[in-house]
């Protein structure tokens, strides 16, 4: 279940010693070929941490053999000498992996860079470049396991994900648990392929495979300086799907982490879905669950296990969606505690005990509909995010 499972990859993860616990810090993917397609996908953050500008500006050449990423520093708000960090870490992984692998002749611009941590704190260069030198010396088909776990901050899991193919297969692995909000991307996450996809394809399965689940979540409506999926295609398979076929696999891997992201998410007790149906376009029901998803007063609701119907029509009030207020029902876990915009069942009857709720809320207004997912908000956010990180 890693990034390795896919042919022609290569990951590791050790300890270099930016962590101040001692725990792994540095991974390494490398693509190994024949293929090196890329695509990527980032932070809508105007605030975009120097790895998230580098690797910007490498993922338009189309080609990617390497990604470095570090957790215990995020390198954003760092000015030009964190970019220039960024530079000598690919320059350095680059001259690094071709010394050790000489048939793959990496320049920086084939290297990508994801940083993942405390924001406004320079990284520890004596410390990184060496531990990106101990990650090489560990690659292997076997080292994606590792590599999941040194990205690693608040994560109490890492979480990787496998989607077979017909003959081709996707890998991944991500992190987060905190600053999850819509964005076309929520996290650090490396996607791994074994088919045969060009760049202009694998970005078009990209998109449309965050659009509908990692752009869907929303722990605790903020959004990171360093959200970073990328992509990777070695073609290692020889096989080469269609695009609707690399998309509906990729979607499943992007799902599958995403609902790994939200179950680890920090203090939370309950993962909740809201599915808005009956939406007069697509837009407005996603407009209408993240609005449910961000509201404070139905997550702190929901903590307590109280269905209060009343702050989830609050919430959906806030929107430009078309409905009309006393057209509205709402369910939770299956209970109709609302019809017409007014109290319908009895709430004593909707079960909150467990982790899982379902909220379906009905705008009656049309034939599109979205599902966003989010979690409670519970006593133990506050001392998880005592430290603002990225």
């Amino acid at each position: 279940m890693t990034v390795t499972v896919p042919r022609g990859f290569r990951a590791s993860g050790v300890a270099a010693g930016l962590k101040s616990g001692g725990a792994s810090d540095v991974a390494l993917v490398v693509n190994d070929g024949p293929d090196a397609t890329v695509a990527g996908v980032f932070t809508a953050n105007r605030v975009k941490a120097a790895p998230v500008l580098w690797t910007q500006q490498v993922v338009r050449g189309g080609v990617v053999r390497a990604v470095v990423l570090n957790s215990g520093g995020a390198n954003a708000c760092t000015g030009p000498a964190g970019f220039q960090d960024t530079h000598a870490t690919a320059e350095h992984t680059a001259a690094a992996l071709t010394s050790a692998s000489p048939r793959l002749r990496l320049g920086a611009g084939d290297v990508a860079v994801c940083s993942t941590g405390l924001i406004g704190e320079r990284l520890p260069m004596p410390k990184l470049l060496p531990g990106v030198r101990a990650a090489i010396r560990g690659l292997s088909r076997e080292g994606g396991a590792d590599a999941a776990e040194a990205i690693m901050t608040t994560d109490t899991r890492p979480k990787t994900t496998v989607v077979p193919g017909s003959g081709w297969t996707v890998g991944g692995m991500a992190k987060g648990a905190g600053m999850l909000a819509p964005a076309m991307a929520t996290m650090l996450c490396v996607l791994t392929t074994d088919a045969v996809a060009g760049p202009d394809v694998l970005d078009a399965a990209l998109r449309a495979a965050c659009r509908v689940t990692f752009d869907r979540i929303d722990s605790d409506g903020c959004m990171s300086t360093n959200d970073t999926v990328l992509l990777l295609a070695s073609g290692a398979s020889g096989i080469e799907p269609t695009e609707a076929e690399l998309t509906a696999a990729v979607t499943a891997a992007c799902h599958d982490l995403a609902q790994q992201l939200l179950a680890d998410a920090e203090g939370a007790t309950k993962q909740i879905a809201i599915e808005v149906v009956g939406a007069a376009g697509e837009d407005d029901a996603v407009e209408v669950g993240r609005a449910v998803a961000r509201n404070n007063l139905v997550k702190t609701a929901l903590f307590g296990n109280d269905p209060n119907w009343g702050r989830i029509l609050a919430a959906v009030g806030t929107t430009a969606a078309a409905f009309e207020p006393d057209g509205i029902d709402v369910a939770v876990n299956g209970v109709w505690v609302c019809r017409g915009g007014a109290a319908a069942e009895d709430r004593a009857k909707v079960d909150l005990t467990g982790r899982d709720v379902t909220i379906r809320i009905d705008l009656h207004s049309g034939s599109d509909r979205a599902t966003v997912w989010t979690n409670d908000l519970s006593h133990a956010y506050v001392h998880e995010n005592s430290a603002y990180s990225s």
